[in-house]
């Protein structure tokens, strides 16, 4: 089994750790957070090493893996001046799951190259709950050997593996996801709020939306919490706000336009300008239905 350690131990990192460790047999040597309380806490369970440094991290292990919040964080643990998880890295794979731009898992990569590391980029496109169970939706971006000598480790954390393409490619297809997903979460909550203010019967319409063209992954996670205004975190409106940023980022570059992923963009930069940014994204229905609205 693998030594394996873990930069970034909010839910979706933590959980990971627990899933290789407890379940899996690995051995989580050492984790790192700026929020020294997560790592605190979830190094004891784990009898991991709460590291000071990124050095160690990369000292105590053979893979890392990083989930980190966004491009500067990423920039900041391998590429800043000093103490950074490149440090003594030759033969360490680091394996990158959070949703960033894909010119930054192609800076990091090219960075790697000079220190002799293997870098992967590991999109998800699960939950919580499924990165315990080991029960992910990866994406893989990076070389095909260093995919091939880590595949069972993956196949491990996850229930759906793909192998998008070189490094960034998975990037690419993950914003792609969340930026139809946000739209999707948007357009729900839209409908909800206008079959609200007609008065009209809110299950009956899910019911209806389920059996028809207004179908969708998002109705059965999100309407419930839409109608009772339940929005417990699980994807953060502010995650939803960046990642769509980065799909309009990839539109901007080759050269098209995505007006509706424009249109849902600004709702929930609104909600995190109006201060709902940690609400779950099924928090944009408080903009949605009539009497909810907060002030811009």
């Amino acid at each position: 089994m693998s030594k394996v350690a873990f930069v970034g131990v909010g839910r979706m990192g933590a959980n990971m750790a627990r899933h290789l460790q407890l379940d899996c047999g690995h051995d989580i040597t050492a984790v790192f957070d700026v929020n020294k309380t997560a790592s605190a806490e979830i190094a004891a369970e784990l009898g991991a090493k709460d590291c000071g440094a990124l050095s160690e991290v990369t000292e105590a292990a053979e893979i890392i893996f990083t989930v980190v919040t966004n491009d500067d964080a990423m920039r900041a643990i391998f590429l800043q001046d000093g103490d950074n998880l490149f440090s003594g890295a030759s033969g360490k794979t680091f394996i990158n799951c959070a949703t960033l731009s894909p010119g930054i898992h192609k800076e990091v990569y090219e960075a790697g190259k000079e220190v002799e590391a293997h870098v992967l980029e590991g999109a998800m496109a699960s939950s919580i709950s499924q990165a315990r169970e080991g029960k992910l939706f990866l994406m893989i971006g990076g070389d095909q050997e260093v995919f091939a000598q880590h595949k069972e480790l993956l196949d491990q954390l996850s229930v759906n593996l793909r192998l998008c393409g070189p490094i960034g490619k998975a990037a690419e297809v993950k914003a792609l996801v969340n930026m139809v997903m946000n739209i999707n979460t948007a357009a729900l909550a839209e409908g909800l709020g206008l079959a609200d203010a007609m008065g009209l019967d809110l299950q009956l319409v899910c019911d209806i939306f389920s059996q028809t063209g207004a179908n969708s992954r998002v109705l059965e996670t999100d309407s419930e919490d839409m109608i009772d205004r339940d929005h417990e975190c699980w994807f953060s409106a502010e995650h939803a706000a960046k990642d769509s940023g980065i799909a309009a980022a990839l539109a901007e570059e080759v050269g098209i336009s995505l007006p509706v992923n424009d249109a849902t963009r600004a709702q929930y930069d609104k909600m995190v300008g109006v201060g709902l940014g940690e609400l779950d994204k099924s928090g944009i229905a408080e903009l949605t239905f009539k009497g909810r609205r907060p002030s811009a």
